[in-house]
């Protein structure tokens, strides 16, 4: 066994930098063995030094990170800082100067990954990011390496558990969005700031990172469709309730029909109650994977927390020490198949959509014509006066409202657009409620 240690430079000391560390030290031994030589931790680079860190010796703390990825007895740089700058800056140093590097920076993965990856090959080294996608689930190794031989149709989860958290709350007790976020904040699932959450922007940059590693293509973050749940409400919960279905944030990458592209999307949905997916509750992530030959599979596991995700970032790095040990790297890049990012309009699924309209009769009529001009089949149809009755074809206009819910076949989302846009245009529509799609199916 190798005598030297393997040196690891720790960026970010904040919930996951500390577990990180906490892990190295009191399981010391164990790494020692899986890995096949001793691994210290040899500098943490911090932006306030004078925070009181438990069981962290003081002379590994330094607030000047460059130097710390520059020195040349680092083997691997461990980054939990997050964001873009000066996450890019550091870790592409890391690399020109030999070292390898371990990530859960999602934003940047997405946003920068294949000038990264070209950046570890260059230099001989290593990027990891297993807890970028969804904490403690192991995800990417399996897509990356598992389903290697394997062809990846389609990429379907709840990878954000803060939204997770507050759907489920709303489901589960009737509240409205923002009584399930106040809980959620609360509980500390939902930061004080929730945009990148509660807007989809977290469970976007995991949609990118899984569709390029699924795909073997190059796909960033500005090529997801996102929508985010702010406007989901309490009736849009019922709806689905009396479909037999649950509303989920959910993180969509797939294969289009005839093999030629891809899309990925982030957006509420409504799933049955049968699928898999629907009984993922509180904070929790989960992944399904549908490949050719493996058939359907599900990854299920708390996505964030500090241990939980320190538990990935620790995986990796065992990997990525092993590689050292043995003069080698692991996989990097695969964007061989260089497929085109489609457009939302092509996605093609179901879709629930909520109308206003004016209580008296040929309502129904001229809404479901809209649809038929615009090749936008009808699956079912509810009507329902606003005062909670039956709307009944014979009453005339006494200026009342009615609730019409019309649940779609399949269908291209252009042409879902293009019906929605003709609806607002009629005088009997006096408001779309709501539109949502609905997969699983």
């Amino acid at each position: 066994m190798r005598t030297r240690p393997l040196k690891v430079a720790l960026l970010g000391c904040g919930v996951v930098g500390s577990e990180v560390a906490r892990i190295m030290t009191t399981h010391a031994d164990d790494l020692t063995a899986r890995i096949g030589a001793p691994v210290e931790l040899a500098g943490i680079a911090v932006r306030r030094p004078d925070r009181v860190r438990a069981g962290i010796p003081a002379e590994l703390i330094t607030t000047d990170a460059k130097e710390l990825v520059k020195r040349d007895d680092i083997d691997v740089v461990v980054e939990v800082i997050g964001g873009i700058e000066p996450a890019r800056t550091l870790i592409t140093t890391a690399f020109e100067h030999g070292a390898s590097v371990v990530s859960a920076n999602k934003a940047l993965v997405a946003a920068d990954g294949a000038a990264l990856h070209a950046a570890a090959e260059a230099n001989g080294a290593d990027l990891y990011y297993e807890a970028a996608v969804a904490g403690a689930i192991p995800l990417v190794r399996p897509l990356r390496e598992s389903l290697a031989g394997d062809k990846v149709n389609r990429v379907l989860g709840i990878v954000n558990g803060t939204t997770n958290f507050i759907l489920d709350k709303m489901d589960s007790t009737g509240a409205g969005y923002s009584e399930a976020l106040d809980e959620a904040t609360a509980l500390g699932y939902a930061e004080a700031d929730p945009t990148a959450d509660v807007e989809g922007f977290d469970a976007a940059a995991k949609a990118a990172i899984l569709a390029g590693i699924a795909f073997h293509t190059r796909v960033t973050i500005d090529d997801v469709h996102r929508e985010g749940l702010t406007e989901v409400t309490a009736s849009d919960i019922a709806s689905a309730k009396r479909m037999g279905c649950t509303v989920k944030l959910l993180a969509i990458c797939e294969r289009a029909a005839d093999g030629a592209s891809v899309t990925a999307r982030v957006h509420p949905a409504m799933i049955p109650l049968t699928h898999p997916l629907a009984s993922v509750r509180e904070a929790y992530n989960a992944v399904f994977v549908e490949s050719e030959a493996a058939g359907q599979l599900m990854f299920y596991g708390p996505g964030a927390g500090g241990s939980p995700t320190a538990s990935a970032v620790l995986g990796d790095l065992v990997a990525v020490c092993r590689n050292k040990l043995a003069g080698t790297t692991g996989p990097g890049e695969s964007a061989y198949t260089q497929l085109p990012v489609g457009p939302m309009g092509d996605v093609v699924t179901r879709y629930h959509i909520s109308l206003d309209v004016a209580d008296k009769p040929g309502v129904l009529a001229q809404v479901a014509t809209v649809f038929a001009e615009h090749g936008v089949s009808i699956d079912t149809v509810r009507q329902q006066s606003k005062d909670g009755g039956a709307a009944r074809s014979g009453e005339t206009d006494n200026g009342g409202e009615a609730s019409l819910v019309v649940v779609t076949h399949r269908a291209a989302d252009a042409a879902l657009s293009s019906t929605v846009g003709a609806l607002r245009d009629l005088d009997t529509v006096r408001g779309v409620a709501s539109i949502m799609r609905v997969e699983g199916e």
